[in-house]
């Protein structure tokens, strides 16, 4: 089932009886597909399980009821997002339909509007979260499983930095006002075909750091795209959790991690009890002003960093950014090939303009869609500048582009 994706005991290095042998072990499944099955990661499984329970109750409430915990903004990942709203396969330029699955969404626990008051850029990170009172006891579970996998995002981060050859500590300057967001979703079972090209989730790549995972069993489930360009399925066994990494640890490790595609497949059967599926995820982004720029040990002596230095805030907004150029991209050109008169190259250059005229001004490319793997070659150098002081708009009005937002998880 988990073929080539490898399962490591961190307690080793949790516990100091063998730091070294656990971060050689990170170290070459982060080189080789940037997924990992981790065991003796600390968590109790009794605060994944509660996390599951209360999520389940909450999904199972009628609509109108979990609608009262959604967002203002459809872009904003706080709170209940139905099914069907958002879509992965965007993140990779793809104008597929939306994600079938329904999710919760919390993010940091500690309030750190007060330090980012003078960057406007951040409000949307650390918007304040959104707790449900019903079913009892739900908002009780999934903050206590985010602290859980906080602490757990922590440890790896230390492995990780002993696996790159840094001091321990070489990651905990910039994760003290994180923006991590943790995603509660529910795959339930299926009563119709999806369309074409639509999956439970679609294929991409995380965006942030690493992310934490765990789920339950379930037809149609994860899969990762393995270096043979295979989907192998992926289901972690009792006390095992799946990590992987996301763009911005591809980055910050000069390309030489791995950031890999992965979606969750449809189930065969539709209407099948065994079908509905949960995963509660953690996406562990640093701080919103943290540098992104290549650990040391990454860049050969003598050779410049591939990826210049950015901070984690505007690669958040370039990925999202890029995401919508991308998506709209494909979109306008199918519509131009149905339209007479009308050539996909004249359409894509009166999409691009029109989104230029918005405001797009992110940090990203204003030419064509950056690829969503940052070990696939070096970012365009037609970057624009960061967001200036008292403009968030920018920032909402291209998130707000297509008609499905997008996100993280699996």
């Amino acid at each position: 089932m988990n073929s080539g994706v490898p399962v490591v005991d961190i307690a080793p290095f949790l516990d100091g009886t063998d730091k070294l042998s656990v971060a050689g072990a990170v170290a070459d499944a982060c080189e080789r597909i940037g997924f990992l099955l981790v065991t003796g990661n600390g968590i109790d499984q009794q605060v994944i399980e509660r996390a599951f329970e209360r999520s389940r109750a909450f999904f199972g409430q009628p609509r109108d009821e979990k609608d009262r915990w959604r967002p203002n903004g459809p872009s904003q990942q706080r709170g209940f997002h139905a099914l069907a709203t958002r879509g992965l396969a965007y993140t990779l330029g793809e104008d597929a339909p939306p994600d079938l699955r329904e999710t919760y969404f919390l993010g940091p626990i500690d309030d750190h509007r007060a330090h980012f008051a003078n960057l406007p850029a951040a409000a949307n990170a650390y918007a304040p979260n959104i707790y449900p009172d019903t079913p009892q006891g739900t908002a009780d579970a999934l903050i206590t499983i985010y602290h859980a996998y906080e602490r757990l995002s922590e440890d790896l981060l230390r492995i990780f930095a002993v696996a790159l050859d840094q001091p321990e500590e070489y990651f905990a300057r910039f994760i003290t006002r994180h923006f991590s967001i943790l995603s509660s979703h529910h795959y339930p079972p299926l009563r119709e075909v999806p369309r074409k090209g639509q999956f439970r989730t679609g294929a991409h790549t995380d965006f942030g750091a690493l992310t934490i995972l765990a789920m339950t069993e379930g037809e149609g489930g994860l899969e990762v795209r393995m270096p043979d360009g295979a989907w192998h399925s992926v289901q972690p066994a009792r006390g095992e959790l799946v990590v992987n990494l996301g763009d911005m640890m591809a980055r910050w490790t000069n390309g030489n991690w791995t950031s890999t595609m992965h979606r969750v497949a449809n189930p065969r059967d539709l209407n099948s009890a065994r079908s509905r599926r949960q995963s509660i995820g953690y996406f562990m982004h640093p701080d919103f002003d943290c540098p992104i720029s290549a650990v040391p040990s990454c860049v050969p002596a003598g050779e410049e960093p591939r990826f210049r230095t950015i901070s984690a805030g505007e690669h958040i907004a370039m990925k999202i950014a890029a995401s919508h150029e991308g998506a709209a991209v494909a979109r306008d050109t199918r519509r131009a090939l149905k339209s007479p008169g009308v050539s996909p190259g004249a359409s894509r250059e009166r999409s691009r303009r029109e989104r230029r005229e918005c405001g797009v001004a992110l940090g990203v490319p204003a030419g064509p869609a950056v690829a969503s793997h940052a070990g696939h070659g070096a970012p365009s150098r037609k970057f624009v500048k960061m967001l200036p002081p008292g403009d968030a708009s920018a920032m909402n009005d291209v998130r707000q582009t297509n008609r499905a937002p997008v996100t993280e998880g699996a």
